[in-house]
C-alpha cells in the first residue's frame, strides 16, 4: 500500500493511498468462491454452480462490496501509519478504479490540532460570597404570593401591577407593520413584557378609553425593519383589574410544600433550603463561566469545521427537543449561523479541557458524583428512588459523570488562577450579568 499526504491548509489534509490489483482481486475471488457455496440459481445443485456463473452474474457487485471495505480498512491503515488524527469523516474520491489495475482513492479530511494549554496562572476570576437574611426569604415569599395574584375588575385608572385587557394597532409612518396589531390581549403593567414605554403608556388610562402612544423599538430588537424604530400604537382599554394577593395562611402553604401540614417556619426553612441551592448553583455557574472565558482567552484554537458543524446539529437537536418540534421538523430550518458562535465556543473548549483531562489524568470522582446525584435528587418527594434511577440509567449516570469531571477540571484550574471573593447580596449573586447571557 501506498500512502501520500498533502496539506492543503491549517488543519486539512489530502491523503493518496494506492492499493495493489493482486489484494483487490484476491479478496473478490474469495467472495465469489464464498458466494459459489451459498447461492442458489435454477439449474444447478445447491454448491455446484460454476464459479464463471456467480461472476457473471454476482461479480460486479461482489467487487463493488470489496473495494468499499478495503478503501474503508486501507484509510484507517494510512492514517494510523502517517499518525494522524482525523477529525469527522473524510470525503473520499477513488481516482483509479478498473478492474486489473491497481485502485487509488484520495481522501480529505481535517485533523486535530495539536493543543498546549497555557496561561492558566492568567485567569482572574471574581466569586460571589453572599449570605441569605431574613428579609431575602421575606422577599421570596413575596414574589410567591405574586404568583398566586388574582385579579377582580376595578373602576378606576390602571395602575402598575394592574391586568388589563387591551386591542391595540401599531403604527410606523402611518402604515400597519407586521406582528403589531392584537385585540383581547391580557397584559400586566409592570411585567415588561412589552417594548419599553409601551406599559408606562396604558397607567392612568380607564375602561373604554383609547389612547395612541409613541414609543421607540429597542437598538437590539429581533426584527430587522423595526430596530431603533419610532412608532405610534393606538390602545384601547377593555378592562382593569385589580390585583389581590393571597394571605400566607396554611392553605397557600400548601401549594408549595409536600407534607400534609407545614409550620411557618418550616415553610420558612424550606425556603431557605431553595435558596441556598440557587444561591450555590449561581456562583458556581459564574465563577465556571469565567474560569472558561479565561481559559479561552489564553488558548486560541484553530477548530475543525467539521467538529463545528457537528456541534451545530447537536444544538440544533436539542432546541427542536426543547421546543417540542415533531419528527416531520427539518431541524436545517434553524439556520446553522444561529448557532455558530456557541458552537465554536463549545468545542474550543472541549479540546482544551480534554487535553487538560489528558495530561492531569483526571477521572470523574465516584464519591462527588454520588453527592451531585443526592443533591439532584432533594427537592424530590422520594429521593432514594431519584437516586437509584440515576445508577439504573447508564446513559443519565454517564451525564452527570460529565458533569462532575467539568467541576473537577475548574477545580483544577482555580488552583492556578487568581481568585477574589466579592461580597454582594442575595439578589445580585443569583442574578445573571446582561454581559454574560448567552
Amino acid at each position: 500500500m501506498q500512502v501520500s499526504v498533502e496539506t492543503t491548509s491549517g488543519l486539512g489534509r489530502k491523503l493518496t493511498v494506492g492499493v495493489p490489483a493482486e489484494k483487490i482481486d484476491t479478496a473478490v475471488d474469495e467472495k465469489l468462491k464464498d458466494a459459489a457455496k451459498r447461492v442458489r440459481i435454477d439449474g444447478f445443485r445447491p454448491g455446484k454452480v460454476p464459479l464463471k456463473e456467480v461472476r457473471r452474474r454476482f461479480g460486479k457487485s461482489i467487487r463493488e462490496e470489496v473495494i468499499g471495505e478495503v478503501v474503508s480498512n486501507s484509510f484507517y491503515d494510512a492514517v494510523t501509519k502517517e499518525s494522524l488524527n482525523p477529525a469527522g469523516y473524510p470525503s473520499i474520491e477513488r481516482t483509479t478504479d478498473e478492474p486489473g489495475k491497481d485502485l487509488e482513492f484520495v481522501a480529505t479530511f481535517e485533523v486535530y490540532p495539536e493543543v498546549q494549554v497555557q496561561g492558566l496562572e492568567k485567569i482572574s476570576v471574581t466569586r460571589p460570597v453572599a449570605e441569605i437574611t431574613e428579609s431575602d426569604i421575606d422577599t421570596m415569599i413575596e414574589r410567591l404570593r405574586e404568583q398566586r395574584a388574582s385579579f377582580t375588575d376595578v373602576d378606576r385608572a390602571a395602575e402598575e401591577g394592574d391586568q388589563v385587557n387591551i386591542d391595540f394597532e401599531g403604527t410606523k409612518d402611518g402604515v400597519a407593520f407586521d406582528g403589531g396589531t392584537a385585540a383581547g390581549q391580557d397584559l400586566v403593567l409592570g411585567s415588561g413584557r412589552m417594548i419599553p414605554g409601551f406599559e408606562d403608556g396604558i397607567v392612568g388610562m380607564s375602561k373604554g378609553e383609547e389612547k395612541v402612544i409613541d414609543v421607540t423599538f429597542p437598538e437590539d430588537y429581533h426584527s430587522e425593519d423595526l430596530k431603533g424604530q419610532a412608532v405610534q400604537f393606538k390602545i384601547t382599554v377593555n378592562q382593569v383589574q385589580g390585583r389581590t394577593l393571597p394571605e400566607v395562611n396554611e392553605e397557600f402553604i400548601k401549594n408549595f410544600t409536600q407534607k400534609d401540614e407545614t409550620s411557618m417556619e418550616e415553610f420558612r426553612s424550606e425556603i431557605r433550603n431553595n435558596m441556598e441551592r440557587e444561591l450555590k448553583n449561581a456562583v458556581k455557574n459564574r465563577v465556571k463561566k469565567e474560569v472558561m472565558d479565561g481559559v479561552l482567552d489564553n488558548n486560541d484554537v484553530e477548530v475543525p469545521k467539521a467538529l463545528i458543524d457537528s456541534e451545530i446539529n447537536r444544538q440544533r437537536q436539542q432546541m427542536m427537543q426543547q421546543f417540542g418540534g415533531g419528527q416531520n421538523f427539518d431541524m436545517n430550518m434553524l439556520p446553522a449561523e444561529l448557532f455558530e458562535g456557541q458552537a465554536t465556543r463549545a468545542v474550543k473548549l472541549a479540546l482544551v479541557l480534554g487535553e487538560l483531562i489528558k495530561e492531569k489524568e483526571v477521572k470523574a470522582d465516584a464519591a462527588r458524583v454520588r453527592s451531585t446525584i443526592e443533591e439532584m435528587a432533594q427537592p424530590y418527594e422520594n429521593p432514594e428512588q431519584v437516586v437509584a434511577w440515576y445508577y439504573e440509567n447508564q446513559q443519565m449516570l454517564q451525564q452527570v459523570e460529565a458533569m462532575v469531571l467539568e467541576d473537577q477540571v475548574v477545580d483544577l484550574i482555580l488552583e492556578q488562577a487568581t481568585v477574589t471573593d466579592q461580597e454582594m447580596s442575595y439578589e445580585e449573586a443569583v442574578k445573571q450579568p446582561q454581559n454574560e447571557a448567552e
